[in-house]
């Protein structure tokens, strides 16, 4: 679970940077942190209704941290570091082995790093986590711009399969309801392409949803992914 602490109400204004935004808490222009570099145009719209978490730390620039939007009845957390904490929770829990010996995060491969190195008993899996803040009609999608980095991921692991090790990219869906996750093949047909070629190679592509209250997330259940 994440959890956040002094959460409150807002009204987004506007976005001047994709680092910062303008939000009113009860009448006063604040400026808040936004936990999240994606381009979220669908969520941050003017008017909009958030939820901001109040830190006091001195040596932070800014007092708040945006981390939950309303979109219409739905609530969709938009902290980009919320997937890879509920995903290290729940391998602990048993989330791909019963019983891991070892869970080991940003590991390294290669010049790069891997989200979780995990193993089990005889088993040695590298996983890879995205965070997914778009939803359109009960549909999840993933990327909501395009991200060659994120295609550089999905070659790790299919690398990673041919040196004999299992391989696995976990799509956390920062909302619910949902009804399956895509990937969005509109904004960059590059991403999906290579999702395909990872599962034909033996990634295992997995989807979950998560409960969302403005002051927590939490993972929930697992959804089906349409290739």
């Amino acid at each position: 679970m994440v959890k956040y602490a002094n959460i409150h109400k807002a009204r987004f204004i506007d976005r001047p940077n994709r680092f910062i935004a303008q939000v009113e808490i009860n009448g006063d222009v604040q400026v808040a942190h936004v936990k999240n570099t994606g381009r979220c145009k669908e969520l941050l719209i003017p008017g909009a209704h958030v939820f901001v978490a109040e830190n006091n730390d001195p040596g932070r620039k800014t007092r708040y941290d945006l981390v939950v939007v309303e979109k219409g009845k739905m609530l969709v957390n938009i902290d980009s570091q919320a997937p890879n904490k509920v995903v290290k929770g729940w391998l602990e829990t048993g989330g791909i082995y019963a019983k891991p010996t070892l869970i080991h995060s940003e590991k390294k491969y290669g010049n790069s790093r891997v989200d979780f190195y995990i193993e089990d008993q005889d088993k040695k899996a590298f996983i890879e986590v995205k965070g997914v803040t778009l939803e359109n009609e009960g549909v999840a999608a993933f990327p909501d711009a395009p991200t060659e980095r994120g295609i550089r991921h999905i070659h790790h692991l299919m690398d990673v399969i041919k040196e004999g090790y299992e391989a696995y990219l976990i799509f956390v869906i920062q909302f619910k309801p949902v009804e399956y996750f895509v990937p969005n093949d509109v904004t960059h047909p590059e991403f999906g392409k290579a999702l395909r070629d990872a599962a034909r190679s033996g990634v295992k592509i997995l989807a979950y949803d998560c409960n969302i209250a403005p002051d927590a997330m939490t993972m929930d259940q697992k959804v089906p992914v349409h290739l």
